[in-house]
């Protein structure tokens, strides 16, 4: 069986996404640290805290979005009547 270029790309790109919680974490600290924060330290833990918030809150909102494709919409088609002369 010969498998397509195209479906190992769609494949590695859905992978590429996957990362564990540990890896996530380690992560989040390189980028406290690229900010010029340094572990153990109070702004260090807010640094973290911060990116796990804002990655929350743009769940919250994909999910706020993916939760309005179930609401029922109504389409409106004005019918214009020309009056009769």
């Amino acid at each position: 069986m010969r498998v397509r270029p195209v479906s190992l790309l769609l494949l590695a790109a859905v992978l590429a996404g996957c990362v564990s919680a540990e890896e996530q974490r380690e992560l989040d600290e390189q980028k406290c640290r690229s900010y010029g924060f340094t572990k153990r330290n109070d702004a260090f833990a807010e640094c973290l805290q911060r990116i796990e918030l804002d990655r929350r809150a743009e769940f919250r909102d994909r999910q706020a979005a993916f939760d309005d494709w179930d609401r029922p919409f109504v389409v409106y088609r004005p019918i214009v009547v020309a009056p009769r002369p």
